[in-house]
């Protein structure tokens, strides 16, 4: 990564004593697993104690899973907690559609007894975990000698689509968290028009989390299959009934095992390119542009390809500014605990 793009968050309170030396929990709340994480400050530096995973779906609550690992691991003294939560925070409060209960950080706080808890967006914390990662933890997908320092963007389809930005004041980089995920998918060609209106029919309002993410990729690919007529091999049909469908279609374009894998990969691609284009000239994100989540890692090989890019620049007067914006593939899949853990030791909120 070029040394002039390496993140400086905006922690006002990294260097107050008080952070220095306490004990802080951080949570990354997903719709099958939560991640729990313990954490001590040194040296304004988060150093990892403890981290277990919970299947949320066997838990009534937050704070009942928040209880076990706190009992698991014999913790106490704790002065922070971070809850990342794939949905949006309004006034401290967080209700996710993928989960089966809501979060309210002043009854965590009181439920748990622990003096300050924040509830954050889970793509703002990775936003904030980007900047506790080494270059090792990325790869260049496109390098430029003419990045401008900016605002940075961050994209990531898995189980949803999360999409964030980074603020650059001049100094220092400052999270924040968008529900771009959630706008209006708009198609572009007549084949697109064609799979707005299939994906019309199941949904109503398509959005682009509709396109891109796990259920986005299985989207793509039943209108390949029911509306185009692709053949679905029986290999592939095990792997659905399975529940594998994500990993044994990336594998299958990846090996080229079956032309309906690899028409759903190109697509699913070039809607990638769409959204991360779209993304970086709203941010105006001329800091460049981090692809995050488990479907871009899976699909690093796919990224590196032409096509990603030649779609990712098309642009009717920013061309220009899109080919000057550097591209990253975020390989750490613990940005989001990471960034919450960081959020709450020094942010000062």
């Amino acid at each position: 990564m070029d040394s002039n793009n390496k993140f400086k968050l905006y922690l006002p309170a990294i260097a107050d004593e008080n952070n220095n030396n306490i004990s802080l929990i951080a949570a990354d709340v997903r719709g099958e697993l939560t991640c729990f994480a313990h954490y001590t400050t040194e040296n304004q530096n988060l150093v990892l104690r403890a981290e277990k995973e919970y299947k949320t779906g066997e838990f009534s609550s937050f704070e009942a899973i928040a209880e076990r690992f706190i009992g698991e691991f014999s913790l106490s003294g704790i002065t922070k907690l971070a809850v990342a939560v794939p949905g949006p925070v309004i006034s401290r409060t967080s209700a996710p559609q993928r989960l089966s209960f809501a979060l309210n950080a002043d009854e965590i706080s009181r439920q748990l007894n622990i003096p300050s808890v924040y509830l954050i967006n889970d793509l703002e914390a990775s936003a904030y975990g980007l900047g506790n990662d080494d270059e090792q933890c990325f790869h260049t997908i496109h390098h430029t000698q003419n990045m401008v320092p900016g605002n940075i963007a961050v994209l990531a389809p898995g189980a949803g689509l999360g999409e964030a930005g980074l603020f650059w004041d001049g100094q220092y980089m400052r999270p924040f968290a968008t529900e771009g995920g959630h706008c209006e998918f708009s198609p572009r060609t007549s084949d697109e028009v064609e799979f707005y209106q299939f994906l019309h029919k199941i949904y109503g309002i398509v959005t682009w989390e509709s396109v891109l993410s796990h259920d986005g990729l299985f989207n793509i690919y039943r209108f390949l299959r029911d509306v185009k007529q692709q053949k679905q091999p029986d290999w592939l049909t095990k792997e659905i009934e399975a529940g594998n469908f994500s990993k044994a279609i990336i594998e299958g374009a990846l090996q080229s095992r079956d032309r309906i894998c690899n028409m759903t990969i190109d697509t699913f691609m070039i809607f990638l390119a769409r959204e991360a284009n779209s993304l970086v000239l709203k941010l105006k994100a001329t800091g460049g542009l981090f692809i995050s989540g488990d479907i871009p890692v899976m699909l690093q090989t796919y990224l590196n390809k032409e096509k990603f890019y030649r779609n990712f620049i098309v642009s009717d007067k920013m061309d220009d500014l899109l080919r000057d914006v550097p591209i990253y593939l975020v390989k750490d899949q613990k940005t989001i605990i990471q960034g919450a853990a960081l959020y709450a030791a020094f942010s000062g909120e």
